[in-house]
């Protein structure tokens, strides 16, 4: 195994695409851990991501019948890289600011791994001023950006939000690990 890698997905229209780069990077010899935010459930279901990661999918924080008591430290533990994709508006400000009340925000900030987050989110929500100064508080903590870049959104819009390919973001990821980036 190339090492292991988390890879959270976020409430997206883009979603899907998180699945596709989870399979991407399985076939490059990475064991994948996916987290699903309680919102991107809606979006994407744990066992799409379960049949392109081969592993067991977290969800929540705190599950029912834990097996583990806290999943945020372990999933952390080892990690090689943590990619977000998609990385919506939401998630970006939840992670500059901090906050840690589901499994994916937990898990980021008991990492010590690079990070690397690919947006996906309509252009005005993109070109925001909030939107920008999370952005750049970010940056300024080391996370790496895959994206956005311009194109037809979900919405029927046109402009960057749309997040990057998977294959684009992979390669992105690569260079990180090879240390490269």
């Amino acid at each position: 195994m190339a090492g292991r890698i988390l890879l959270g997905i976020t409430s997206s229209a883009a979603a899907f695409k998180g699945v596709a780069l989870a399979s991407l990077l399985r076939g490059r010899g990475y064991e994948v851990d996916g987290i699903l935010s309680s919102n991107a459930c809606r979006m994407v279901t744990p066992a799409q991501l379960a049949c392109a990661t081969g592993r067991p999918v977290h969800t929540e924080l705190f599950p029912p019948q834990p097996c583990d008591p806290v999943p945020h430290i372990t999933l952390s533990e080892g990690a090689r890289l943590l990619v977000v994709a998609p990385a919506t508006a939401h998630f970006l400000a939840r992670l500059a600011w901090g906050f840690a009340d589901e499994l994916l925000t937990a898990t980021a900030l008991a990492c010590d791994c690079p990070v690397l987050v690919a947006p996906a989110m309509n252009s005005r929500m993109w070109l925001n001023k909030a939107t920008a100064a999370n952005v750049e508080i970010l940056r300024g903590r080391g996370v790496t950006f895959a994206g956005p870049v311009d194109g037809r959104m979900a919405c029927g819009t046109c402009g960057p939000g749309r997040m990057m390919e998977p294959s684009d973001i992979l390669e992105a990821a690569i260079r990180i690990l090879e240390g490269t980036a």
